[in-house]
């Protein structure tokens, strides 16, 4: 993770930047949090969310949400993208992406609270969603359904 930058200092802000080659490659930038004095949630939607089945070779997708209240930092948007694109032609389980992403963000950021609702579309007939969360909601803080609805095929 990079020091604490302003977004006149962010290097990938309003450049051409390529997709990494993965995700140990990708830089998650961080800003100061601009509300540290109140709890409050940020979501991030990945609703087309690709890796790569490590048997197979063939693609997985998925709808990821990411739900957390900052303590000292938020993510750089630009850099998120970059770093959920990495997965493109990275091949790992979905339990690995899921948890990898989550542990990823809370290294980077020391959120007070984060989870995650990987909603994975079927490999093999059978969907498998993964959740992972770390830390205690704060108590005032609103956190709405993810609003992603179980899968059910042409049911």
């Amino acid at each position: 993770m990079n020091e604490t930058k302003t977004y006149k200092d962010l290097g990938m802000l309003g450049a051409d930047t390529a997709l990494p080659a993965s995700p140990e490659a990708a830089v998650l930038e961080r800003i100061t949090n601009p509300t540290q004095e109140a709890d409050y949630l940020i979501r991030l939607v990945v609703p087309e969310f690709t890796s790569i089945c490590p048997v197979t070779g063939q693609p997985d997708f998925a709808h990821i949400v990411i739900d957390y209240a900052p303590d000292e930092w938020i993510v750089e948007s630009k850099s998120f993208k970059l770093y959920m694109g990495s997965f493109r032609n990275h091949g790992d389980f979905h339990e690995a992406c899921t948890t990898g992403i989550g542990l990823r963000l809370v290294k980077e950021l020391a959120p007070k609270w984060l989870r995650i609702g990987a909603y994975w579309f079927p490999r093999g007939g059978i969907p498998i969603d993964v959740f992972y969360q770390h830390g205690e909601r704060p108590k005032s803080l609103w956190v709405p359904d993810q609003g992603v609805a179980p899968y059910r095929g042409r049911g």
